[in-house]
């Protein structure tokens, strides 16, 4: 739960910076989340979540 949250900020704020810095128009903003609705119903969704899970658990075993 706690890294769908961190994981939504995350994706929301890159999408911030989009908009105001690279000209995201807010019909590509719209669309793109709406691609992303329809897409976490979908059969592949469960797929995607185990992606994000694994790279978030690559990332955090990651030593500086």
């Amino acid at each position: 739960m706690i890294l769908s949250i961190s994981g939504v900020v995350l994706l929301g704020i890159i999408v911030f910076l989009f908009f105001r810095k690279d000209g995201l128009k807010a019909s590509h903003a719209i669309v793109v989340t709406l691609f992303g609705f329809y897409l976490a119903s979908t059969a592949i969704a469960p797929s995607i979540k185990a992606g994000g899970e694994s790279l978030a658990g690559l990332l955090g075993g990651i030593k500086f």
